[in-house]
């Protein structure tokens, strides 16, 4: 039925979201994710473009990060949205390439990005309850236009459900694995 590949459609945008979202918070470890979606301008302020538009990013060990760009004339700008981001990270620049080391967490910067994660994943579950709010009272008003039996509906509710418990215990494996990256010392 449409109804149930609609709301699968929206769970599965809803958990890449979530994947994405979280992708930016910072672990002990180096991992080019973290500074992917940092919003660099440049060519004089002309154009506005994420990291990974610009420059090729890997890890060199465990704790520090290397950029190269596609373009040289890029790396001033790119140091700079560095240092305006909220990661509170410090680039060197080493000629045409830029190298920042990942400072190792304290445990209240671990603690806050715990929390972090938790308010991220209840925001991510009220927008799955949301939606399957809105999938109910769509069978409900198919129900009573008479355009389903009460079986289909019951059973289509009881399919909502069930996917809802199936997302609600991915995220919290989610969740899990990501306090348990931001965790590790």
């Amino acid at each position: 039925m449409e109804l149930i590949a609609s709301f699968e459609k929206q769970l599965q945008h809803v958990t890449e979201s979530l994947k994405e979202d979280l992708k930016s918070f910072r672990t002990g470890r180096a991992n080019p994710s973290l500074i992917e979606q940092i919003v660099v301008e440049t060519y004089g302020g002309s154009t506005k473009l994420r990291l990974l538009e610009l420059a090729t990013i890997t890890t060199d060990g465990p704790s520090a990060l290397l950029i190269m760009p596609f373009d040289p004339s890029t790396v001033a700008d790119i140091e700079r949205a560095i240092l305006k981001s909220p990661l509170g990270l410090s680039p060197q620049v080493q000629g045409q390439k830029i190298i920042i080391r990942i400072p190792a967490l304290s445990e209240e910067q671990r603690e806050k990005y715990v929390k972090l994660v938790s308010q991220k994943v209840e925001e991510k579950k009220g927008v799955v309850r949301n939606h399957r709010d809105d999938v109910r009272k769509k069978i409900k008003a198919m129900f009573d236009t008479k355009e389903l039996t009460e079986d289909d509906k019951y059973r289509l509710e009881k399919e909502i459900d069930t996917m809802t418990q199936k997302i609600n215990t991915e995220f919290a494996a989610i969740k899990e694995a990501k306090e348990k990256d931001i965790r590790e010392v």
